[in-house]
């Protein structure tokens, strides 16, 4: 009996022994349910760290098409020692992302150089066009005060042109685009045509 008592007693250590043993494998297996808008990479982005668990989730689950699973579906996803063996990987993402951080900033900085001169020119564009208005004004206050109904015999409106010109449209759009085309012919500016006037008396 008391060889009995202690060979049971021996069996039931032992028996405990196994189950704590398979109770801590166990715990290096995690259950997750698969959530809405959820794909492997993303469950291996949680457990891991980045998409090396990919495999071993469809394989230890029976997946066979790795971008297709399910809201709901439980997998089972082995996580022991993974964490450690892609702790380098990590890092060496990490190192790699100064770098192109690097060549991003020099690509946002060559257009904003290239386009600086671009800029200089619409100001000297613009200083040009002032020019020019200057001169028209000066013109047309000489020739008619200003006035697109002035008249002194064949010439007609605020830059007194020849009627001929204008082939018998004297509205004020007309009288503009005619003397215009009139100052860039002779001229080329309205500037050449001031000048070319304060030696006459005309232009």
């Amino acid at each position: 009996m008391k060889f009995s008592k202690t060979l049971l007693f021996s069996t039931v250590l032992v028996a405990g022994a196994t189950l704590a043993l398979g109770t801590s494998e166990a715990n290096a297996d995690e259950v997750y349910t698969v959530q809405a808008n959820d794909s492997l990479s993303k469950i291996s982005m949680k457990f891991a760290g980045d998409n090396s668990l990919i495999n071993a989730i469809a394989e230890d689950n029976n997946i066979a098409d790795t971008n297709m699973i399910f809201e709901g579906t439980q997998l089972t996803i082995a996580t022991d020692g993974s964490s450690s063996k892609k702790a380098p990987v990590q890092q060496e993402a990490k190192a790699q992302q100064p770098a192109q951080q690097e060549v991003q900033q020099q690509e946002v900085k060559e257009p904003v150089q290239q386009a600086a001169p671009k800029k200089q020119e619409s100001s000297s564009n613009q200083s040009s066009s002032a020019g020019s208005s200057s001169a028209k004004e000066w013109i047309a206050n000489k020739e008619s005060s200003g006035s697109y109904s002035a008249t002194n015999g064949r010439y007609i409106g605020r830059y007194q042109l020849d009627s001929s010109y204008l082939n018998g449209d004297h509205s004020a759009a007309n009288q503009e685009k005619v003397a215009n085309q009139y100052v860039n012919d002779r001229y080329g500016s309205w500037e050449g045509a001031k000048s070319f006037w304060q030696s006459h008396g005309w232009y």
